[in-house]
This record gives C-alpha cells, structure tokens and sequence, in this order.
C-alpha cells in the first residue's frame, strides 16, 4: 500500500521516489520524474516532463509546467555534489522549460523562489539566487549565480542579471536589459545597459501608495538624482539629506537603507538628462 496521501494522482509514465513527500491532492503528470529528497506540498501540479530533484521543498498549490527542471545540480565549477537546497513558495506558477538551480556550499547552499510568482516560459534562475515574494520574471530572463530580487519586482522579457546583482522591491528592470549593478527600490531601469530613469510609478499607484507618499518620493528621487549637476563624490551627503528629511516616508527610508548597504556591484547609475525625462511615468 502506497504511503501518500489517496488523493494523490501519479501518471503511470512518471518516475517518483518512494522516499518522497507528497501531500493531499499533488497531481504528477506524465514523464515526469521527483527525486528522494523532494517534498511536494498540498495541491501542486505537475503538468508533464517535469524534473524535481536534489534535497528541494515545492509548496502549496504550485503549478510547473513541461520541461522545467528545478533543484538540479548547479552550473558552478566549484560544486562537489554537497547537500544545498531548493524552495518554491505556495501558490507559485513555473512555465516551460524554465530551470532553477540549487545552492552552493560557497554561497548561502539555498536557490528560493518566494510565494506568488510567476515565471515565465525558457526564464533561469542560478543557484544561491533570492527571490521574493510576488515577483513576476519574464520570458528568456536569465541571472547569475547570488542575485537577490525583492518582493513584487518586475523583470521583463530577456533581460541578464549580472552575479550578486541586487533588485530592490517593486523594482522594475526593462526588457533586454543588461543589469550589471544593484537597482534601488522602486526603481525603474532601461537600456542596453541598465540605466535608472525614475520609480515604478505605476506598481506604486496600483499598490495604493498615496499621493501624497508618491509625491515625497519623487523629490526625495530627485534630490537623490538631480537632472543637473551630477556629482557621484557628494552621493553621501545627498543621502544624508534624504534620510533626514523625509523621516515619515517608509518607502524612501527603505530606498536609503538599501542604498547604504555594502554592495559587491554598486547602485546602477542614473540615465543622462533626456533620458530621465520618462521618469514621470516610471517607463
């Protein structure tokens, strides 16, 4: 007699491991193939052609689609076979032929995935790779290894995110951008080589952010990156300015602190005068 759940649905073509964790209602499509060390929570599906491997945790009502591979080994030369993990949170949705890689033993030994995200079809997600929660990753995006991405961030078609690249929450990266350094919370970057041109104005109003609120962070941004007389060696007292300056808006506090924060590849430079024209809309 099998050990899980009589809810569960196994195509007669998939290949499960009688050592793995299946919960109530986990429908496994055909060709599939989950590995010893997978948990599968309550209600997940897998659509078919679906790979689970290594010591990896899928949550609740997650839904994979064909020829996606999660929890296999990383693309990392240094990688010798050791125990990390990967996890998917509730409510997730993976499309085809996406492959996310577990974690390193030289980085944090855990690939995450938040609750609530969708990532689109062909899209790659490294090892050591931290993703929040509601995120949304579009078509062809591929990142390096450690790139740690904020909840509700919006990464557009093809766009390549650089190893240890951080993307704030709510952020917004356009398509086929090259993102070679950190964009700051509600930050909004375009180009060939990701430039900022404003805050993801339009995630903020659809959040509910005030008017009032979204008014402090437009001339907290501005005074952060003016269009004239830009002097990165005085970045530190605009800083100090901002900090002090709009103490009651959590959100530009957020910005700062995570501007403040020690980076292994910097904050993304502002786009040149004409460009940040589109800084009213956030692009």
């Amino acid at each position: 007699m099998s050990k899980w759940p009589s809810t569960v649905t196994i195509h007669p073509s998939a290949l499960v491991a009688p050592e793995a964790v299946l919960g109530e209602n986990v429908t496994i499509g055909p060709w599939c193939s989950v590995g010893p060390d997978v948990t599968l929570g309550e209600g997940v599906r897998l659509h078919a052609s679906v790979i689970i491997d290594g010591v990896t945790d899928i949550g609740a009502q997650v839904e994979i689609y064909p020829f996606v591979t999660v929890g296999l080994a990383p693309q990392d030369l240094k990688y010798r076979g050791e125990p990390t993990r990967c996890t998917i949170g509730a409510h997730t949705v993976i499309r085809e032929n996406v492959t996310i890689h577990r974690g390193t033993a030289q980085g944090t030994a855990l690939t995450r995935v938040g609750a609530h995200c969708l990532i689109m079809a062909n899209a790659h997600v490294a090892h050591d790779c931290d993703i929040g929660d509601g995120v949304i990753i579009v078509n062809n995006v591929v990142m390096g290894g450690h790139v740690e991405i904020g909840d509700g961030a919006r990464i557009m078609g093809a766009a390549a995110l650089h190893q240890f690249v951080r993307i704030g929450r709510g952020a917004l990266v356009g398509g086929v951008c090259g993102v070679e350094a950190d964009v700051i919370p509600y930050g909004s970057v375009l180009g060939n080589r990701a430039r900022l041109v404003g805050l993801h104005w339009i995630w903020l109003r659809r959040q509910g952010v005030s008017a009032e609120e979204i008014q402090q962070m437009r001339r907290a941004f501005r005074i952060l990156y003016p269009r004239t007389g830009r002097n990165e060696a005085v970045l530190e007292s605009r800083l100090a300015s901002v900090k002090r300056d709009f103490p009651q808006s959590a959100r530009v506090q957020e910005i700062i602190a995570f501007m403040e924060v020690q980076s292994r590849r910097g904050l993304v430079r502002a786009a040149s005068p004409s460009q940040l024209s589109a800084e009213t809309e956030g692009a």
